[in-house]
């Protein structure tokens, strides 16, 4: 919810007359320390922040941290960029007609797509307002982008309420986009340009676009990109059993939502390269002796949600190929792709199964992650997994993520504090 002091120029505020008292209290600071009491506490606190992280208001300049290779590599594997289709038709194409600059920043504050216009684009270049660059608080000052991640909220800046000097004559309106599964901050969607961007109406159209983001997002994870095709012309089925009380099982256009019971024989069948036999799935989903007729008629139940996903007997085998999320994210580790594994483990495999042979995957994956994450410096994959609700509470990842997050970083007091938290509670 956005107040009226989150908002940079309230309406019927005169932007001129705005713009003089802030370059006064703005000149006021930087050479003396001292703040006018009447800034809003969002940019007073901010201006604080970023001098005590040692910040030059007079030199103060984004970082250039990524070139083209490494830039291209995050985007390619960023969860962001299903969301680009959107941002470029909701604000990017109204942007560039209105000479006004969109940004997409990752989680750790740096800058992945810059679009709009394009006169606009080479009069940002002097302030390394680009893709590749850092632009969290504490490296280029009080910004809209890295003030929203600071605080993981909707943030405008006006003009002069900047505190590095080159970026004061722009304004900018900013809000999180935050993972529909997880809730973890993806990255931040920015607006800048002149005085109108930080009207009201400017940061509702933010906002917005984000939550359509977030909306086209979980649409596509439910609908994801069209299943790989054999010579046959057969489309592969899909089968998503990471963080869901029951697994989704996807063939053709026909979505089916299985019983707890249904998604674990499938997923164990489907594990299985030469199949299970009775006995095998009775001790695979209970310590207790599991009677062979029940198992049998479980397995007939089974049949008739598979539509046309043969299941062969003596043993149970699938006939058909099954894509699984498990393997999906098994496979992205493999090739190190570890942001799009992050990205892809939405949870731990069917939390709420006690099958014994459920609860070895569960465990098995969950520690493959995370063991690919300690050994990792990928700060961005990182705060993803460490902001979910199977990551919140892992001293190991926060302890890891302190290591490697860079002490300009928006969120480095943030996850210091977290780890003090973690390490008192722990003893």
């Amino acid at each position: 919810m956005v107040g009226k002091h989150d908002l940079a120029m309230p309406p019927g505020a005169d932007p001129a007359s705005l713009s003089r008292y802030l370059n006064e209290a703005h000149d006021e600071f930087v050479s003396s320390g001292q703040a006018d009491p009447a800034l809003r506490q969002l940019v007073l606190d901010s201006w604080q922040r970023s001098v005590d992280g040692g910040l030059d208001p007079e030199r103060a300049m984004a970082v250039i941290r990524l070139d083209d290779a490494a830039l291209a590599e995050i985007r390619d594997t960023h969860p962001l960029a299903a969301g680009m289709p959107v941002i470029r038709r909701l604000l990017v194409e109204s942007a560039a007609d209105a000479g006004l600059l969109v940004a997409v920043s990752d989680a750790a504050g740096q800058l992945l797509w810059v679009e709009g216009s394009a006169s606009l684009r080479s009069r940002a270049e002097s302030m390394h307002f680009v893709p590749g660059a850092d632009w969290s608080e504490t490296i280029a000052g009080t910004n809209a982008p890295g003030t929203a991640l600071a605080l993981d909220r909707p943030v405008q800046i006006f003009g002069p309420e900047h505190l590095a000097r080159q970026v004061t004559p722009w304004s900018c309106s900013a809000a999180p986009i935050h993972d529909p599964d997880t809730g973890a901050v993806l990255g931040v969607l920015d607006l800048t340009g002149g005085a109108e961007v930080a009207t009201p109406q400017s940061l509702t159209l933010v906002r917005a676009t984000v939550a359509a983001v977030e909306a086209e997002l979980r649409i596509e994870r439910l609908s994801p990109s069209k299943p790989a095709v054999v010579s046959s012309g057969w489309s592969l089925p899909a089968l998503d059993v990471l963080g869901g009380h029951g697994a989704t099982l996807r063939h053709g256009s026909t979505t089916t939502r299985l019983s707890l019971r249904h998604s674990e024989l499938l997923l164990l069948i489907s594990e299985s390269a030469d199949g299970l036999t009775t006995d095998e799935l009775g001790v695979a989903l209970s310590d207790d002796e599991q009677a062979k007729v029940t198992i049998r008629a479980e397995m007939s139940r089974l049949r008739s949600a598979l539509g046309p996903i043969e299941l062969a007997s003596r043993p149970y085998r699938l006939k058909n190929v099954i894509e699984t999320d498990v393997v999906r994210v098994r496979d992205e580790l493999a090739r190190g792709q570890l942001r799009q594994a992050v990205a892809s483990y939405r949870g731990p495999i069917l939390p709420t199964s006690t099958a014994p042979a459920i609860e070895r995957l569960r465990d098995e994956l969950h520690m493959h992650v995370r063991s690919c994450l300690l050994m990792s410096e990928n700060a961005d994959a990182l705060l993803s997994f460490a902001d979910t609700a199977h990551g919140r509470d892992d001293f190991e990842i926060w302890q890891r993520t302190l290591e490697v997050l860079p002490l300009t970083s928006p969120r480095y007091a943030q996850v210091a504090a977290h780890v003090a938290r973690l390490d008192e509670e722990l003893g």
